[in-house]
């Protein structure tokens, strides 16, 4: 059997900051391309579990301990990433203490919901809104609707 092509995997983490009124999150700045703010995350390392790949990716962009909550969604969108098809998993996080820029984050702030930088990379503009509203509603993001008809499906038949 031939090996599947598929896309890479991510793992993301909102995190939001205990310490302090209204728990902001974290948002780091891309030194890197796609540039822009971003989620802390990565990519998940073979061999490791997505969970562990979200809390590696938050303590090495930006120096916290995390706890993760829960998963807020599933992002596939095969262009959410410039750099190729990139599926991420994020996660909604927890954490005290002070956000240090490290890794590849040029710089991190925190952020309240009301006030986001720009540009955001990615498809983050889409990640953040369905965490509002998981704030708001404790309801994780919903599926998306999948406009895709059989006809415009990829072939797959190369990849079996």
């Amino acid at each position: 059997m031939t090996k599947p092509i598929t896309p890479l995997l991510a793992a993301d983490a909102i995190i939001e900051l205990t310490d302090f009124p209204d728990r902001p999150i974290v948002l780091i700045e891309r030194a890197n391309p796609p540039f822009g703010w971003a989620i802390p995350g990565g990519f998940v390392d073979l061999g490791e579990i997505v969970e562990q790949a979200a809390v590696r990716e938050a303590q090495e962009e930006v120096g916290l301990e995390v706890r993760l909550i829960t998963l807020l969604g599933i992002y596939s969108d095969p262009i959410r990433d410039s750099r190729g098809h990139t599926v991420t998993a994020v996660y909604v996080a927890e954490a005290a203490g002070t956000p240090v820029a490290a890794d590849d984050a040029k710089n991190c702030r925190l952020f309240s919901l009301n006030e986001l930088p720009e540009p955001l990379a990615f498809d983050h503009a889409q990640v953040l809104a369905d965490y509002k509203k998981y704030r708001e509603t404790g309801q994780v993001a919903q599926l998306r609707d999948n406009p895709i008809r059989i006809s415009d499906k990829p072939n797959r038949s190369a990849i079996h």
